[in-house]
């Protein structure tokens, strides 16, 4: 386990008082290390956790060619491009069991979407594509009905069209979904497609949580002058719910020595991380700063960044720390930039990052080049598709009403300046997140 003077020692232009934050997530990366456990989970219970082994498929997907829609099978070796294909129809393949029997050149079987594709035949033409005729024939005074036949327009097929081939999704004894990987929607279905009921997991991310400060009030106190309610505790247990985490909610923690010591001994004792808010700010006279030097092998920065410039991190024990400032929005803004791509790194998960998305600014926003500003803002659609943006006005970082109306933060990067109306812009969409 590295120390955090030979991390820092590692990273080339780190300086704990000015450091940017593309150098804060390489400081983290060197810091974090993915736990250890895992466990099986049924997968009712598997959304949102994060696979600990590659999960092999026990079968191929499909199990068979099958027809990908409604229609007729035929051996596509058959096909003109000059001229159109006539086929008796000998049989209707059905899903769900296999049809037998043989189909001559000339001939053709009626197939169900997701049928078994009969012996020798590999094209299906779309049932829509074809002109059906029944020929009839005079026997004494009655009508025989002949077979019915369908007649293939030149140029609308190639070979081969409108298969599914055996095992084109997954083969059986190949990886379906690899270590790391977070459990989506979409990765339970792909689960159930195999018939498994039962996946290895890494087990929950175990993170403790305090305020801290004798000016926070909990819900449920008297208001009194001078002093705020705590709007960061319900945050930060939303972010980490939403991220999958096991919580353990610690309150609020006075500026008192000996509460603040047993509240982070207490807390690395059960807890994977540790996050808390207020009392990281340089200069700061309380006791919380003094608290982490004491326990700790702890980092206090000051970001080129804006909101959110004062931050800690390190170790208390075996649990890393990250101590964010007190402004609501400034430890959103954190959480999102730092805090949670390391947890998920803890998680055990190899996710890649959420892309910025590029949208145009509808106004001028000011930016000194030097540090790196996440502005709330609001993406809409302009009518030729592009993303468009603007701010929720006022960025201060105590205007928590501005989180809610923001559905991203406009980045504005480390060496960038102003921005004129125009102007492409990365974007942090919030989708999913908070």
């Amino acid at each position: 386990m590295k120390s955090i003077a030979s991390i820092a020692a590692e990273l080339e232009g780190y300086d704990p008082q000015a450091l940017s934050a593309s150098n804060v997530n390489a400081f983290l990366s060197h810091l974090i290390e993915p736990v250890a456990d895992d466990e099986k989970v049924g997968i009712f219970q598997a959304l949102g956790r994060v696979l600990s082994e590659d999960v092999i498929s026990p079968i191929s997907v499909p199990a068979h060619d099958n027809s990908a829609m409604d229609g007729y099978a035929f051996d596509g070796a058959q096909l003109s491009a000059q001229a159109p294909l006539k086929l008796t129809v000998v049989g209707t393949a059905l899903a769900g069991k296999a049809w037998s029997g043989v189909v001559k050149p000339g001939e053709c079987v009626k197939i169900m979407t997701g049928a078994i594709m009969p012996s020798g035949l590999n094209t299906v033409v779309p049932q829509e594509f074809v002109t059906r005729q029944v020929e009839t024939t005079a026997v004494a005074t009655e009508a025989a009905t002949k077979p019915e036949v369908i007649v293939i327009p030149a140029g609308v097929l190639a070979i081969g069209d409108n298969r599914r081939k055996l095992g084109e999704d997954l083969l059986a004894g190949h990886p379906a979904l690899q270590k790391g990987e977070l459990l989506t929607p979409a990765a339970l279905g792909l689960m159930a497609s195999l018939g498994i009921e039962r996946l290895p997991v890494c087990r929950k991310l175990r993170v403790a949580y305090f305020s801290t400060g004798d000016e926070i009030l909990s819900l449920g106190e008297p208001p009194r002058e001078g002093a705020v309610y705590d709007s960061n505790r319900y945050t930060v247990f939303g972010l980490l719910t939403r991220l999958g985490c096991e919580v353990i909610d610690m309150g609020v923690v006075r500026d008192e020595p000996a509460l603040l010591e047993a509240a982070f001994i207490r807390a690395a004792g059960e807890a994977d991380a540790i996050i808390t808010s207020g009392g990281v700010s340089v200069g700061e006279a309380d006791y919380t700063k003094a608290m982490m030097k004491k326990l700790g092998d702890v980092a206090f920065w000051k970001i080129a960044m804006r909101p959110g410039r004062p931050m800690a991190v390190g170790r208390i024990g075996q649990s890393v720390l990250f101590g964010l400032p007190g402004n609501p929005v400034a430890v959103m803004v954190t959480f999102l930039a730092f805090v949670r791509p390391a947890l998920l790194k803890m998680m055990g998960s190899t996710a890649a990052s959420p892309p910025l998305l590029k949208a145009r600014s509808l106004e001028t926003l000011r930016k000194k080049p030097g540090r790196t500003e996440y502005q709330r803002g609001t993406v809409t659609t302009a009518p030729d598709g592009s993303l468009r943006v603007r701010t929720t006005g006022n960025q201060g970082s105590g205007v928590l009403s501005s989180m809610v109306r923001a559905n991203g933060l406009i980045v504005l990067h480390h060496s960038q300046g102003n921005v004129t109306v125009g102007d492409e812009v990365d974007v942090m969409m919030f989708d999913g997140v908070i």
